[in-house]
């Protein structure tokens, strides 16, 4: 079952137990998975089909980190205008949200990748970064940031 058909299932169960925070969360995330095909479709020419702009899950798992970062900068935000609530009801939200998101790597495993795709580069120094970054980015399958990518990078070629 793809991502996308599992978020619509998890949204009819919340609305059935009148779950109103995960309800909410989801038609939020549905919203901008749709978003995101309207988008990939206004780019498509009129040979393409509408399937064509369906996103895949990989897609669909982007969208998903997008909403968490923004939950995150929500969170920042509300406590710098001292609002608990609003960071309770973001902190809600993204427990939601990660539910769907692949377990992140850990530091261990992050570094061995980071390794690997040195060695697939050749890199030798932090100048040959983006040839890095090209090969580890695809690996991590959404499973680490990119900023979390370039620091360990940026660690084993320093």
């Amino acid at each position: 079952m793809s991502l996308k058909k599992e978020l619509q299932e998890a949204l009819q169960n919340a609305i059935r137990a009148k779950d109103e925070m995960r309800k909410n969360t989801l038609r939020m995330a549905l919203t901008s998975i749709r978003m995101a095909e309207d988008r990939k479709l206004a780019k498509l020419d009129e040979t393409e089909d509408r399937k064509d702009a369906e996103l895949n899950d990989d897609e669909v798992l982007g969208v998903l980190q997008k909403e968490v970062k923004s939950r995150q900068e929500t969170i920042a935000d509300a406590g710098k205008a001292d609002r608990p609530d609003l960071i309770v009801e973001a902190e809600a939200q993204i427990a939601i949200l990660e539910e769907y998101l692949p377990k992140p790597l850990s530091q261990d495993e992050l570094e061995e990748l980071a390794r690997q795709s040195i060695e697939e580069a050749g890199a030798e120094s932090p100048r040959e970064m983006g040839q890095v970054m090209k090969i580890l980015v695809p690996k991590l399958g959404g499973r680490a940031t990119g900023q979390e990518a370039s620091q360990a990078v940026r660690k084993l070629l320093g």
